[in-house]
């Protein structure tokens, strides 16, 4: 008889060897592509209507061969926007702040810059009118595969229904089969340097 923990030991092991598969791929990335892929992935968020109407913008600050996001913020700041970025709390849960620039950014755990600024609470990410977050993966219905911590699940669980969220990725991430948990929580956008950004359709 299959013990009721199976099923989710077999999404996590899911989950683990897809996130292997595509952190292999980024490794192949060569580093020049990059800053060409953050001017692109800038360029087609900054032309969404939900991103050019947003008062108050979610973001975060990219690491590794993540897609990078340092343009991207500098250019929503300017254009006039409160955008908040996290700090991982230990529990993983996420705190937030408002950015003010890479100077006012620190080294943190888990090889992570975060803000100095004043921290604003869990709840902050509820505020933006639109949020974007990290990811290795994402399917035709909005699930995203993270890095396994639960971080921006239970920060998703508090963005109010309707809210513009989206997942930055590079190319060939979107529309791949993540393995899905009940704590999953999906977004309603992807986007690529390639591919701009594409709509996803939540399952009902």
């Amino acid at each position: 008889m299959q013990s009721p923990q199976a099923p989710r030991d077999g999404t996590a092991a899911a989950k683990t060897a897809l996130r292997d598969q595509v952190l292999a791929a980024r490794r192949q990335i060569p580093l020049a592509e990059l800053g060409e892929h953050a001017r692109a992935i800038a360029r087609h968020l900054l032309a969404t209507h939900e991103v050019r109407r947003a008062a108050t913008v979610a973001a975060y600050v990219s690491v590794g061969r993540e897609p990078g996001t340092s343009l991207l913020v500098e250019e929503l700041a300017a254009a006039g926007k409160r955008v908040i970025v996290p700090v991982v709390l230990p529990d993983l849960d996420l705190d937030w702040a408002t950015w003010a620039g890479e100077a006012a950014l620190a080294s943190a755990g888990r090889g992570l810059l975060e803000p100095t600024t004043p921290r604003l609470g869990a709840a902050a990410v509820a505020t933006a009118d639109a949020v974007l977050v990290p990811g290795l993966a994402v399917d035709p219905a909005g699930h995203r595969l993270g890095r396994g911590g639960g971080c921006y699940d239970r920060a998703l669980a508090r963005v109010p229904a309707g809210t513009f969220t989206c997942v930055l990725l590079h190319d060939g991430e979107v529309g791949l089969p993540v393995p899905v948990a009940p704590h999953d929580r999906p977004v309603t956008a992807a986007v690529t340097p390639g591919g701009g950004v594409v709509r996803l359709t939540p399952a009902t």
